[in-house]
């Protein structure tokens, strides 16, 4: 199998191409220091990451405070701090994956358009593509506040095809998230599914993507 014929390939950023768990985890851990509550691990807050900030910022609280009934002006308050905090060190310990510069270059010289969709918040990402140095690779990305619908909704997708000036057919998504393979299968779109990512704790072949792939390297033979 191979992905020769697509022209747009739209990445997933946390755990697709980065791994942003150190910096988040020391986000959250600021915050809940700010409520005399104990810190998370790093292998505690690595489920919690995927559907956007705020769901992050809530089960980190549920967790920290034995509670699940944060109420909503806690949660309000809670999430500016972690927001302030994250946007203070946004990209001191995130670090790539093994094989993405490489293979970035390598599918930008093969000719392909590249693209993120990520549920972080849109604020974040260009200073991370800024501090790492692979802004240079993407012609445009969104946020989990870019648009009224998030993944795993298609909207996202059928967005960036449209941006783009191409067709789901001619486009594929690239993620290690069940929210990347769903918002795909939502869109009618092919997508690949990276092994090594966060993915709740989950296989990401249960979700049936179209191809699963263990290092982000293998795109080299697939494009």
């Amino acid at each position: 199998m191979n992905f020769k014929d697509k022209e747009l390939i739209i990445f997933d950023f946390d755990g697709t191409l980065i791994n942003s768990i150190p910096d988040l985890t020391l986000a959250i851990n600021k915050m809940l220091s700010h409520y005399n509550l104990l810190p998370l691990t790093i292998k505690q807050v690595t489920p919690f990451v995927g559907n956007g900030a705020k769901p992050l910022v809530r089960r980190s609280l549920e967790l920290s405070m034995q509670n699940n009934s944060i109420s909503e002006t806690l949660m309000e308050e809670a999430f500016n701090i972690y927001f302030s905090a994250y946007k203070q060190d946004t990209c001191v310990d995130t670090f790539m994956y093994p094989g993405v510069p490489d293979t970035l270059n390598y599918l930008d010289k093969n000719g392909y358009q590249m693209v993120i969709c990520t549920n972080k918040p849109l604020d974040f990402i260009e200073p991370i593509l800024d501090k790492l140095e692979i802004k240079q690779f993407f012609k445009y990305w969104i946020g989990e506040n870019s648009l009224p619908l998030k993944k795993p909704n298609a909207a996202p997708l059928l967005h960036l095809v449209d941006t783009m000036n191409t067709t789901i057919e001619k486009s594929i998504m690239v993620g290690d998230s069940k929210n990347d393979i769903l918002a795909a299968q939502n869109a009618n779109m092919e997508n690949i599914g990276l092994s090594y990512g966060y993915n709740y704790n989950e296989n990401i072949a249960d979700y049936n993507p179209t191809l699963v792939v263990d290092q982000f390297s293998e795109l080299q033979k697939l494009f």
